[in-house]
């Protein structure tokens, strides 16, 4: 072979391996975004939006927004930044961009502009009001034990007791911050612009008309904008993609709470690790009680066989190794057609968030009925919990036979009226009427009774039902109805009975017997009887005796503690009726 034939066969030989491995590593992003959940189609961008990927898209500017972007559903069928960001004239947040006029934050309303369906659910959803924490017993916590806010002055700083070496800027303290950083960004923030006079603008200030447009022009002018023109958001409330979150224009919720920006991938939305940013922790565990059930096994064991990265995800059809979050509270299945529901609550029929669980019968605007009149009661009801449990059956259906559905259900009835009847209700008995007498002030969180309170039905109240409701026999028992019983009997009772003995030996004797009387009523009754009883002891007589009384009840104040819990400084009282905090989000699924 000729030198010169054998330079070309060694140049094309060359030329072949540098394709081959142009080739592996094409396919080697190829599944890396299929893994990721992200599109591997050819993407054209919209005309409208080209001159926000070129810039977007260079090194200096936020080029991971861009390629977010491009692996996306919505880059596929044309839809670009423009389509998503623009604003309409008027709109209180918008602005001119390089030739469009866009708006920085997307709203439900704006999603609606291609998904009305999906809107009108969430909009009707518990999801939707997770922005009302805004005037909960747990907001109270954040903004005023935890942090600091004057009422009547209106403002929530306050001075630093001494320098924090390397940060001589720190000249106050928000007061704030922990409800800033920590509940809002689940439940959302009432999203506010910089206003002229040092405050912030709302919806509240903008009183937005039904297509989102201001109209109160005074707070639109008085809206503090950059040189180009753009809006200040406070920082206090954006950034923010809280379920709940309270728009400019009236809406509520964000989308990309579980959609997250700017890939929104399907395949991260169906995996329960998507709803672990706020369905974990101490008081609503979801995540960590469905990792310890035999769902959560499976799913794990599983995963690579779920087809996630399916344009359908239904139940029955597209797969039926193991359910996740989104299988039971949203997906669709074959059973209902393949319809998806973004109102988690259409498949719920025990609310376990309040103090005392309730079933989920719904009136026409989604809230729950508490009219206790059977007939007025039932001629509320638009959509009772018996058919919201029918739906979830017909997700059970795919992997159980209707026996064992309806014996768990069963099993999940008996344990939730356990808790509610043996310690829910009369804990609550028992701090309503300690109010009621003034032995407890109506502050809350500022007596041990009332951490211990909110300790019981809020962290391991909860833990014990939603551990109940999903098959997580570790949270029922252990990390539930055990600590339960623990903080009733040790720290609830004894309390209670403290502060009846303390009143009557400071002139309250009266309304000391009225505690007492409750609480000996209510271990009189047969589910308390496992412990040893003292004669009943008359305080009233005892106190115009002279004498100081050694116990306030029938219980014997002597019995051994069982080994105490790991969380020892208990929560709050509740005197309010057990459905009256209607403030959270999707914290009540079963």
């Amino acid at each position: 072979m000729k030198l010169q034939t054998k330079r070309t066969v060694i140049g094309l030989l060359g030329i072949l391996f540098l394709l081959s491995l142009v080739l592996v590593q094409a396919m080697e992003v190829v599944r890396r975004r299929e893994e990721a959940g992200l599109s591997t189609g050819h993407v054209s961008v919209p005309v409208t939006s080209q001159s926000c990927v070129n810039c977007h898209g260079q090194p200096t500017s936020s080029p991971g927004i861009v390629d977010h972007w491009e692996g996306s559903t919505h880059a596929l069928k044309g839809v670009g930044c423009v389509e998503c960001h623009l604003a309409q004239e008027g709109e209180i947040d918008g602005f001119d961009h390089y030739g469009s006029h866009i708006a920085t934050v997307v709203t439900p309303k704006d999603c609606s502009r291609c998904h009305m369906k999906e809107f009108k659910e969430f909009d009707g959803s518990h999801h939707a009001k997770g922005g009302n924490i805004l005037a909960s017993l747990d907001n109270f916590l954040a903004e005023e034990v935890e942090g600091y806010r004057d009422e009547e002055g209106g403002h929530h700083f306050f001075n630093p007791h001494s320098p924090t070496p390397g940060k001589p800027e720190i000249t106050e303290v928000n007061g704030l911050a922990s409800a800033f950083v920590g509940c809002q960004q689940c439940h959302g923030s009432k999203v506010a612009l910089m206003s002229k006079d040092g405050g912030k603008i709302t919806v509240d200030d903008l009183a937005p008309d039904e297509n989102g447009q201001p109209t109160n022009l005074d707070a639109v002018d008085a809206i503090v904008k950059t040189e180009d023109g753009r809006p200040k958001f406070h920082p206090e409330t954006w950034p923010n993609t809280g379920i709940g979150r309270l728009n400019l224009d009236g809406s509520k919720g964000s989308c990309s709470a579980c959609h997250s920006r700017h890939d929104f991938s399907p395949r991260r939305a169906r995996q329960p690790e998507n709803c672990g940013k706020c369905h974990l922790g101490p008081d609503h565990p979801q995540k960590e009680i469905y990792e310890e059930s035999k769902h959560g096994v499976a799913f794990r064991d599983l995963k690579e066989h779920m087809n996630l990265d399916s344009d359908t995800w239904v139940l029955g059809k597209d797969y039926t190794q193991a359910p996740t979050c989104a299988t039971c509270h949203m997906s669709g299945h074959s059973r209902n057609d393949g319809k998806v529901t973004h109102d988690p609550g259409e498949r719920i029929s025990w609310s376990n968030r309040p103090p005392v669980s309730v079933v989920t019968d719904t009136d026409a605007e989604g809230n729950i009925v508490k009219e206790t009149d059977p007939k007025k009661r039932r001629e509320l009801i638009t959509f009772s919990a018996d058919d919201k449990r029918s739906n979830m059956k017909q997700v059970c259906a795919h992997c159980h036979t209707p026996d064992y559905i309806n014996a768990f259900y069963s099993q999940y009835d008996d344990f939730v009226v356990l808790y509610n009847e043996k310690f829910a209700k009369p804990g609550q008995k028992i701090m309503a009427e300690l109010t009621k007498q003034e032995l407890i002030t109506k502050t809350q969180f500022d007596e041990e009774i009332e951490w211990t309170w909110f300790y019981l039905w809020h962290h391991e109240g909860r833990r014990a039902r939603h551990g109940a409701s999903m098959m997580a026999p570790d949270y029922a028992h252990w990390h539930g109805m055990y600590e339960v019983a623990e903080r009733f009997y040790m720290e609830l009772i004894p309390q209670a009975q403290e502060i009846a003995a303390h009143a009557a030996e400071h002139g309250q004797a009266e309304q000391a017997a009225a505690v007492t009387t409750v609480i000996d009523e209510i271990l009189a009754r047969p589910e308390h009887d496992w412990r040893p009883k003292k004669e009943p002891v008359d305080l009233a007589a005892e106190i115009e005796e002279g004498e100081t009384p050694e116990a306030t009840s029938t219980e014997d104040a002597d019995v051994d503690s069982p080994p105490s819990s790991d969380e020892k400084t208990g929560e709050a009282n509740d005197d309010s009726p057990p459905d009256s905090d209607d403030t959270e989000t999707e914290e009540e699924s079963e």
